[in-house]
């Protein structure tokens, strides 16, 4: 089992609901896994054995409380398997992807951190989070930019996150901190236990 620590930035919360699904899907394994927004509270990297780190985009930028966080743990981030997802509307859209993958780009030159692992996935317009002017805004970014908005939900909100991408991300960066850590995966563990 490994201890896993999921770090992340999020302004309307879908990158916290994002983090949280990540987390579920490691404990489904057998791991130890804790997610912190990195605005509240300073994870220790040195005490887990992987970093996920996950940021939005907003105005082109992600946060800088995660920026900040990355550039401080750099170096403590090399020593051990790490991956970065980005949520971000851009990814909502074939034609946006590119965009949204310069930003990714960006983000590891700036923090001269090189994930193991990236992922990235379409966000949510939280217009019940959003006040008069942000939401009018927002409401023409979409319109402009994407083809076709998914219903709203009861509280007037659109979210674009492909939960079967957020799962098999998860997956992935299970799979690859449990080969660079050495530990075997549940499925394989229950297959020798199976074939005593």
């Amino acid at each position: 089992m490994a201890s896993i620590l999921v770090c992340y930035g999020t302004s309307e919360g879908q990158t916290a609901t994002v983090a949280d699904r990540i987390v579920d899907a490691f404990a489904d394994r057998g791991h130890d896994a804790t997610a912190i927004a990195v605005a509240d509270e300073t994870p220790d990297v040195e005490a887990s054995d992987a970093v996920v780190i996950g940021a939005s985009i907003h105005a082109g930028k992600h946060q800088q409380s995660v920026r900040t966080f990355v550039g401080a743990n750099r170096d403590a981030l090399a020593a051990r398997p790490t991956a970065f997802f980005q949520v971000s509307l851009s990814s909502a859209t074939e034609e946006g992807r590119e965009r949204a993958a310069g930003y990714v780009e960006t983000f590891v030159e700036e923090t001269g951190w090189h994930p193991d692992r990236i992922g990235q996935f379409g966000g949510a317009l939280r217009y019940s989070e959003y006040g008069f002017l942000k939401r009018l805004l927002m409401k023409g970014i979409a319109k402009r930019t994407i083809d076709e908005l998914p219903e709203p939900d009861a509280a007037g909100d659109i979210e674009f996150t492909d939960w079967h991408e957020v799962d098999a991300f998860a997956a992935d960066v299970a799979a690859f901190v449990e080969g660079r850590l050495g530990i075997v995966p549940p499925a394989a563990e229950e297959r020798v236990d199976d074939a005593r």
